[in-house]
């Protein structure tokens, strides 16, 4: 016999029933959404953040900011878009915290400008068909993108994150970190590269790499 609990019905709603649901003083219905997205958000600020603690803080606090500003939420953008916005502005707070910069926006508090710094000559080249962006939604490199992905500048990994892994525009990307439009997809062009070649160091073929000549005329 199926089972017709709200608890069951919950899990074949779609978000936008849910949410008018919760709006309505629904408790059940904002806990099936937490529960669908708990995940997500952890996984996001643990990238983010790389400390087990601080993303569990965020998690907490990304839930308690939307239960609390679910009346202002107007739809004008997927539910998990939003909540991945609040995840991502409570993220920032810790890391300008660690840094001091509470003040300061992430763009200002990264050294030079994106306009002046070259993009990356890479020094493999990778022998598979698919970009970081696409091979972040297979399992078995999930280990392998993490790790490259902290090797990544944090400003090129927050774009990464936002605008590759959890499929973010590249507007709501620049919202979400205080960027430009411009300067989002500069970093986000660096960090796929970086990420390129840094999976190619374990993917690829050792024979294709490329020896870097160094031009010394004047």
């Amino acid at each position: 016999m199926k089972d017709l609990s709200p608890r069951a019905k919950s899990v074949d709603m779609l978000d936008s029933e849910l949410v008018q649901r919760a709006k309505a003083g629904d408790l059940g219905a904002f806990e099936a959404l937490t529960n669908r997205y708990e995940r997500r958000v952890y996984s996001l600020a643990l990238r983010m953040l790389r400390q087990e603690q601080d993303a569990e803080d965020v998690t907490q606090q990304t839930f308690l900011s939307a239960l609390e500003n679910l009346g202002g939420f107007r739809g004008e953008a997927s539910f998990s878009t939003w909540l991945l916005r609040i995840a991502t502005y409570a993220a920032l707070k810790i890391i300008r915290k660690r840094k001091g910069l509470n003040t300061v926006s992430l763009e200002e508090a990264s050294e030079g400008t994106d306009d002046s710094d070259a993009i990356p000559h890479p020094e493999y080249i990778a022998d598979w068909r698919q970009s970081p962006e696409e091979l972040v939604h297979q399992h078995e490199i999930q280990r392998l993108l993490d790790e490259a992905l902290a090797e990544l500048d944090e400003k090129h990994r927050l774009v990464f994150l936002l605008r590759d892994v959890e499929g973010l525009s590249v507007r709501e990307t620049a919202e979400a970190l205080g960027l430009s439009e411009a300067n989002t997809k500069v970093r986000l062009l660096r960090a796929r590269l970086q990420l390129r070649e840094l999976l190619t160091r374990t993917l690829g073929d050792p024979a294709r790499r490329v020896t870097r000549r160094h031009d010394h005329m004047h």
